[in-house]
């Protein structure tokens, strides 16, 4: 009797134990997105998870799949449409849905990253956000930065007029090639797997990417300056599905706003310093670093901005270019 009364009580303690597991951990969040482990994106989104399981005592877990695992972007954003994902990070593709998204990626609208965090930050970014909330039913919860887009060459390029029909590659988009016409060079869009090579023989001069591209890409072998255009700055969001956030508790609601914005302040820090690692392990390469005049290169490139974006957010945009 002592032996299956001791039996009993362990397989009840057993059960006790497994029954708190379950009620400790109410919910798991998926949060699938493009960058690999190294990636700021990631490892902010992993604190994201960290923060969200301290504050709600690990009722709420993140599990977060990098490298594009649970699906590519915009298979992502369909899935959080139909409640199998619930989060991803996603910025300028959500305009397929929400036009005013194409602010995020604006050339020339922001002119430092003090000012794109204000416009992110403020009223513009509210419409942006609700617009998002409204036409795709999934909810930006924190804002990342992105690298600044820089010109490489093997010559310095100050201003426009030192382009001169430089012959260089873009990404296929439109609004790209508009702009770079219009600030005097020869764009035209190649993929970016035969830009090294292209740039090895000269069939181009140049191309434009942020610095950890350049970096990864081994550019320097081919470029000798980074011309600092930053012509195009832009952030891309941390997002929850419409579906997931409405099963959430007001407390939980705010758990989730609390963890996002630690995880946002977290990648800023990751951020600042990869921009600072990045341009100096360029230099030891031997790139050259030139200021270049970007009120110069803004007010030559805004009519070809102005005539690319759309109507809804046209005065928006010549309302960035004057602040």
């Amino acid at each position: 009797m002592s032996i299956n009364w001791k039996i009993t009580a362990a397989a009840a303690a057993i059960a006790a134990m497994v029954a708190g597991a379950v009620s400790a951990q109410d919910m798991t969040l998926k949060l699938g997105h493009l960058a690999n482990e190294d990636n700021p994106w990631h490892k902010a989104s992993v604190k994201f998870g960290e923060e969200l399981s301290a504050l709600t005592d690990g009722r709420i877990a993140v599990e977060v799949f990098p490298n594009e695992s649970l699906g590519k972007e915009i298979d992502l954003i369909n899935g959080m449409q139909l409640g199998t994902v619930d989060m991803t990070i996603t910025g300028e593709s959500l305009q397929n849905w929400a036009p005013m998204a194409a602010l995020l990626a604006v050339p020339y609208a922001y002119k430092s990253i003090e000012h794109m965090d204000e416009v992110a930050s403020g009223e513009i970014g509210d419409q942006i956000k609700a617009q998002i909330i409204e036409k795709v039913q999934i909810r930006p919860i924190a804002h990342f930065a992105r690298g600044p887009r820089n010109l490489t060459s093997n010559r310095a390029i100050t201003s426009p007029d030192a382009l001169n029909g430089l012959k260089m590659r873009v990404p296929n988009v439109p609004l790209f090639v508009d702009v770079w016409k219009a600030l005097g060079a020869n764009p035209g869009p190649m993929a970016f797997s035969e830009v090294f090579t292209s740039l090895q023989n000269g069939t181009i001069e140049a191309q434009e990417n942020p610095l950890a591209l350049i970096r990864s890409a081994s550019f320097a072998e081919v470029q000798s300056h980074v011309n600092l255009t930053q012509h195009v700055r832009s952030w891309i969001y941390l997002t929850i599905a419409e579906s997931t956030w409405n099963k959430l508790s007001a407390d939980d609601q705010a758990a989730v706003m609390e963890a996002a914005a630690r995880a946002q302040a977290y990648e800023r820090e990751l951020f600042d310093a990869s921009i600072a690692a990045d341009r100096a392990y360029l230099e030891e390469q031997g790139m050259t670093f030139v200021e270049v005049d970007g009120a110069a290169f803004q007010a030559k490139a805004k009519d070809a901005v102005l005539a690319n974006v759309n109507d809804e957010i046209k005065p928006i945009v010549e309302g960035l270019f004057s602040e």
